[in-house]
């Protein structure tokens, strides 16, 4: 399975959380980092965004369908994130477009089986790809990609 993680690119300060959308330099970074995944992610992506506006306007650089899944609201816990995927049996890769602090501590679940405070940068994609062999099973970090560094 693929688990792609994409935390939303840099927002506007605001009252109402669930409002606040991209800066400008967010929509730079989302469409950096858009641009990158339209080269680069696995067929057949399933794409998992949060109903915030900041995430929905990270989302729509892609240019892909999506569906907004009330469970990755910027409040969930990382088990809803991977819940929401499928992880780690999902047929299909996923993408989730995301919110720190759960994000980041999904990360960690997926990577060491343990809830740690780890930080995916704003407008930064994590991939994950996870398979097994007979009793085995194997998970690596195909990619992390930040949109300073594109």
């Amino acid at each position: 399975m693929h688990l792609l993680l994409w935390r939303h690119a840099e927002a506007e300060d605001g009252d109402v959380d669930l409002r606040r959308e991209l800066t400008r330099r967010g929509c730079r970074q989302a469409a950096d980092v858009a641009q990158w995944l339209r080269a680069h992610a696995p067929v057949d992506l399933r794409i998992l965004v949060s109903p915030a506006a900041r995430t929905r306007q990270t989302a729509d650089a892609l240019g892909m369908e999506y569906v907004v899944v009330p469970a990755l609201a910027p409040d969930a816990r990382p088990a809803d994130v991977l819940a929401a995927a499928g992880w780690p049996a999902a047929s299909r890769p996923v993408l989730v477009v995301g919110h720190q602090p759960t994000l980041g501590r999904a990360a960690s679940l997926v990577m060491t089986g343990v809830d740690q405070d780890w930080s995916i940068s704003r407008g930064g994609l994590w991939w994950f790809k996870r398979r097994q062999r007979g009793d085995e099973v194997d998970v690596k970090l195909k990619a992390v990609i930040n949109p300073g560094l594109m």
